[in-house]
């Protein structure tokens, strides 16, 4: 069972009435950042990582592929610099739009799961709306969002924000609905208000699955930016990695490919990294998944 921080009520001190509840604060003290063992538990991944990448260079070269077919880690490289100019700036686009498709996510699934929660029968009337946002494959939809929105932006912004709704209103639901149901009988024994319960319960135990969500939701949005700006293929000064892919492809400037490529994949994956940071520092004073074991 997780431990809650703040969810133990006890009578205020100046003999306040039934309704009105204080909060022990049960912190863990912080600890010191132990970069040695986090840097320990990156070395595996880097390690296969970099062996991945030699093998590779070594398959190309050994057997002749030519770069228009398969290029090398080396070449690759090498038409990222070169062509970092224009990379670069399609990037900037591309995370401005899974950015700010997060930030909508977030915003909206935390307002709706809160809807949720407070009856279960708007939840059983509009989650099973929320499930077709996420069953049905934006890449389907991209193009009639594009024709009925006109504004691209917009449109690749919709797209983006479709992908990466549906983690965030999910786990926070559930997490919601997943307080201690001890907790609430001691809640409603000391006769807190629903505001109350909301506050000193039901959001801390919800925090680990909303935050969990977030991370799934970082990737997704990307993802579906992407895909929206696949369907798009716009091109100028507004285009996206995905628009730079698809140039590369159609001028056979494979190396160049490779490199939009590896600039949207190391992208997710400094979103999910600094997301999963995030949660272990709001969570590293109190819940398990966070919290070093004893002993």
């Amino acid at each position: 069972m997780s431990s809650l921080p703040s969810t133990e009520p006890t009578r205020a001190a100046d003999g306040a009435g039934v309704g009105e509840l204080e909060t022990t604060s049960a912190v863990a003290p912080p600890r010191r950042v132990d970069l040695w063992g986090a840097g320990r538990r990156a070395l595996p991944p880097v390690a296969i990582g970099v062996a991945g990448l030699v093998v590779w260079e070594l398959f190309v070269r050994l057997n002749h592929i030519p770069y228009y077919i398969l290029p090398g880690p080396l070449l690759v490289m090498e038409a990222l610099v070169k062509d970092w100019g224009t990379l670069y700036p399609s990037l900037l686009v591309t995370l401005a739009i899974a950015g700010a498709a997060l930030l909508v996510a977030t915003v909206a699934g935390v307002a709706i799961a809160i809807l949720f929660a407070q009856s279960r029968w708007i939840e059983s009337s509009l989650f099973p709306y929320a499930v077709i946002l996420q069953v049905t494959p934006v890449v389907a939809i991209a193009p009639l969002i594009i024709i009925w929105v006109k504004n691209i932006p917009l449109a690749l912004l919709i797209c983006a924000w479709i992908v990466a709704f549906f983690p965030i209103v999910s786990n926070t639901t559930l997490g919601l609905n997943s307080a201690d149901h001890n907790l609430l009988n001691l809640f409603q024994l000391y006769g807190a208000s629903r505001r109350q319960v909301f506050w000193y319960l039901r959001l801390p135990s919800a925090m680990p699955y909303f935050l969990g969500g977030l991370r799934i939701s970082g990737g997704l949005a990307l993802i579906g930016a992407v895909v929206a700006e696949f369907v798009a293929g716009t091109g100028g000064v507004q285009s996206g990695l995905a628009y730079r892919v698809l140039e590369s492809g159609y001028t056979m400037q494979i190396p160049r490919m490779f490199a939009a490529l590896f600039m949207i994949t190391c992208s997710g994956i400094l979103i999910f990294l600094g997301l999963t940071a995030l949660s272990h520092l709001v969570l590293r004073t109190w819940h398990e998944s966070a919290v070093r074991r004893e002993g």
